[in-house]
């Protein structure tokens, strides 16, 4: 099994208003209602240090829908295993998806009880979209899951999806975990994954390198900033799609999102 160490608020949280969520606090970047003072002390933090960081939580949201729209409508992908889907907002996966291909399946993993809660009451809208509980950074846990196996075909094609998730994984093997996520779904399936990015430039990484040091010292407690090279390495033995990994539009280029084809070719 991959030794997923976690950043102190992988683990479930629920209602502890002492003590940051991922979940919430990304709701507080959205200027969302489902969050705590301690959350948004989180993102008062980053933004003391980055004031246009609040951008990020908004440029992960656009990139999960161009994706789901290209997968659902380019590459004609029915099923979705996505990572972490936190607190339910405006365009969900299932939402842009099922608007392509209304017969699609969307399973969502998350592990913070509030979570949990929020999406089977939202997320669940219909008989294709189904919510488990798991943790996203043990792939060994999510799919050894009767739930998931039952719910997801492996013999087809599978969008694996991890939007804004992979930031908050502070060990060393997050590659290793990607590889088992990628290692589990047939060629043709796909991987879409929207990551904090440090550009390597002087003026960028020294902006990165300040946001990382508000979200791992706050009360949350994680937020890594990776360079392309790592990036790479979370798309195992995959082709990238067309401009493959971009910068976000945000002018620091804080944040990078990928697509990449678990197939030996793919062209757009």
């Amino acid at each position: 099994m991959v030794d997923a160490t976690k950043a102190p608020s992988s683990i479930p949280v629920g209602v502890d208003t002492t003590r940051a969520s991922i979940a919430r606090v990304y709701d507080a970047f959205l200027g969302g209602k489902d969050n705590f003072e301690v959350d948004r002390e989180v993102l008062r933090g980053v933004q003391a240090a980055a004031p246009q960081a609040q951008d990020l939580a908004w440029s992960n949201r656009n990139f999960l829908i161009r994706a789901c729209r290209f997968l659902a409508g380019q590459a004609g992908i029915t099923q979705y295993l996505d990572c972490g889907s936190g607190l339910p907002t405006a365009e969900n996966t299932h939402q842009v998806v099922q608007r392509i291909q209304p017969e699609a399946k969307v399973l969502y993993i998350d592990n913070d009880p509030v979570v949990l809660a929020h999406g089977r009451a939202l997320l669940e809208e219909n008989e294709n979209t189904l919510f488990v509980s798991a943790d996203i950074f043990d792939p060994d846990e999510v799919l050894s899951k009767p739930e998931v196996r039952d719910f997801l075909d492996f013999s087809q094609p599978i969008a694996v999806v991890q939007a804004g998730t992979l930031h908050h994984y502070i060990g060393t093997e997050g590659a290793q975990i990607m590889q088992k996520y990628v290692d589990a779904v047939v060629p043709g399936s796909y991987t879409a994954i929207s990551h904090f990015f440090d550009p390597e430039t002087p003026e960028h990484s020294a902006v990165a390198q300040q946001m990382e040091e508000k979200f791992i010292h706050s009360p949350m407690g994680s937020g890594r900033f990776r360079t392309r090279k790592e990036l790479m390495e979370f798309f195992p033995d995959q082709e990238l799609v067309a401009s493959g990994i971009d910068r976000s539009k945000m002018s620091d280029g804080a944040a990078c999102s990928g697509v990449s084809s678990a197939s030996e070719i793919f062209g757009t």
